[in-house]
């Protein structure tokens, strides 16, 4: 296996999930009868560039289909936080009517619609049919393709280079993250800005986020990487935030190396130190985290046998990647958790890809009164605990898997 950045050999084990299919690939109720696609769920860290990474079985094409499930919009969190950067960066780059914005993996224009709101003109770049067309609903111009090196450079030459490029949540989706991140370069203005934003390692490591790790996230992204793999294609990095998003994510500022004119913050200083304390520079840093994340399966093991055991009813909350992660890699099916509730009109009367627990609506919940919910999507608990309040009034119970066992 060479390093999708650096072409090196490596063969340093980072984290080890056994096998399982996609994590977005929720199956209808037809689909139960043909059988899914698994396949091996590990991590490596290359020992020359330090980028953790997938080991790869599936083409972007099997991953991010058509049908593709995970709409952005369905968080009202989410949509807030995105609204504030959007109010943020118009304001610090002076974005109007004459500037143009695009953004990658646009999913169903969860933010782009801010965008247009402020009179900014924009495009959306995103390869999934289903929500590309809910973007488009929303009045947002989108390009249904994979980006990368050839479509940044057509959509520049066609007069369309950007004045701020956005990336949330897709760069550690990209295989060809080289291929990616020079398209980025093509596309920008001389004095242009992108943004990315991921989950960052650091935390995915100090919180044992293993969760995380899906066959759709080919990449597990320190700074220290990025700032390695965007000189390799003539960015800069010149500024970053950490966020509380996704458990702990960065928000980096990039510029393009030949013509930027921005100068490296102090934020940007203080988080290199950060990673190197925390030993990111050094291969050993990367080799204890399996064991962790073994007990963390154990642990919800025996919580959920323990309940059925003493005739306690279990259901879940939230169809997200991250808890298929979760509950493929635990072995947990349907005689332990029943069934999973979500708020996403396209995941309603689907099911759980691995362990087929079928998604039903809230009123689940409301008609069965369960004794503990498992919250899937830990990074939203407070949202979730808020919209699920009245559980208390039977006495209900939540219950977190990561970082650790918690049930409140």
């Amino acid at each position: 296996m060479k390093c999708r950045h650096c072409g090196t050999e490596i063969t340093q084990p980072f984290c080890d999930l056994a096998c399982s299919p996609p994590s977005n690939a929720y199956l209808s109720e037809k689909q139960l009868d043909t059988a899914e696609v698994w396949a091996p769920l590990r991590t490596f860290v290359c020992h020359s560039c330090f980028l953790v990474q997938t080991q790869d079985f599936h083409t972007p094409g099997e991953l991010f289909a058509t049908d593709y499930g995970y709409f952005s919009a369905t968080s009202a969190s989410w949509l807030k936080h995105c609204e504030t950067y959007v109010d943020q960066i118009a304001d610090r780059l002076q974005l109007g009517p004459a500037s143009f914005v695009v953004e990658l993996a646009s999913n169903d224009g969860y933010l782009l619609q801010y965008v247009k709101r402020r009179g900014i003109p924009c495009l959306g770049i995103e390869p999934t049919l289903s929500t590309a067309e809910m973007a488009r609903a929303k009045g947002i111009e989108v390009i249904t393709e994979f980006f990368g090196m050839a479509l940044g450079e057509q959509l520049a030459a066609r007069g369309r280079a950007a004045d701020l490029v956005i990336g949330n949540n897709v760069l550690a989706h990209v295989p060809n993250i080289n291929d990616f991140l020079s398209g980025v370069t093509k596309l920008l203005k001389d004095d242009g800005v992108a943004t990315f934003e991921f989950p960052h390692l650091l935390q995915l490591i100090r919180h044992n986020q293993f969760d995380t790790i899906y066959h759709e996230h080919y990449s597990y992204l320190s700074l220290q990487a990025v700032e390695r793999i965007a000189r390799h294609v003539g960015l800069q990095v010149f500024d970053v935030d950490e966020l509380p998003t996704h458990g702990g994510s960065l928000r980096v500022h990039l510029q393009r190396a030949d013509t930027g004119q921005r100068s490296e913050s102090a934020n940007l200083a203080a988080l290199r130190q950060k990673e190197v304390e925390a030993g990111f520079g050094n291969v050993e840093t990367y080799g204890s985290f399996q064991s962790i994340v073994n007990g963390i399966k154990f642990a919800l093991l025996e919580f959920l046998l323990e309940q059925r055991r003493a005739g306690k009813k279990v259901a879940a909350y939230g169809a997200a990647a991250k808890g298929n992660t979760l509950l493929n890699f635990s072995g947990v099916k349907r005689d332990l958790i029943p069934y999973v509730v979500d708020r996403s009109p396209g995941k309603l009367g689907r099911y759980l890809p691995g362990s087929r627990i079928p998604i039903v609506s809230e009123d689940r919940i409301h008609a069965e009164r369960p004794d503990y919910i498992v919250v899937l999507p830990w990074n939203i608990t407070d949202e979730i605990e808020l919209q699920l309040s009245y559980v208390r009034e039977w006495g209900a119970k939540f219950v977190r898997a990561v970082p650790e066992l918690r049930v409140w």
